[in-house]
């Protein structure tokens, strides 16, 4: 049985960024798809209404209505305490994806950018028989320099 819908309270300088974030052509489709959460929330929608009119499940916009009325006092803070600029990066930052767990990953960024500067370079000056890196021959060069223990070609490809 579902339980009672968070109340959100958004003030006037938030709502017009909050369609602004929805109207926007650049902003990230996830960040714009929980504006207009809020948005409807604001305007009284319930949860399953709104979940309807922006293609999620009902229990996610339990989720957004819950966190934005956690976080409403900072958002104000914000709003008040700082220059106007700052309204909306907060917005953006608040409505973004948390940090997800998992592996970090096997190269450091230094590495990568080390990779990426030998592959800047020409690769007859590194002894090469050829006139353009292909991967495989940066990866065998960057674990030749030490740069890392061990890398594939297509890891390489990649960066």
């Amino acid at each position: 049985m579902p339980g009672k819908a968070a109340k959100v309270i958004v003030t006037e300088r938030q709502l017009a960024t909050l369609n602004t974030l929805v109207a926007s052509s650049t902003c990230a489709q996830g960040v714009a798809q929980r504006a207009r959460m809020i948005a409807l929330a604001f305007e009284g929608e319930t949860n399953e209404a709104i979940a309807e009119k922006v293609g999620c499940e009902r229990h996610i916009v339990g989720v957004w209505r819950r966190r934005w009325a956690r976080g409403f006092q900072r958002l104000v803070l914000v709003e008040c305490g700082e220059k106007p600029s700052a309204l909306p990066r907060a917005l953006q930052r608040f409505l973004s994806d948390s940090p997800r767990s998992g592996w970090t990953g096997k190269f450091s960024g230094e590495q990568v950018a080390l990779i990426i500067a030998v592959a800047c370079e020409p690769p007859e000056k590194c002894g090469r028989p050829v006139t353009h890196w292909t991967p495989r021959e940066l990866a065998d060069e960057v674990k030749k320099r030490g740069i890392v223990v061990s890398i594939s070609a297509r890891q390489v490809g990649r960066f």
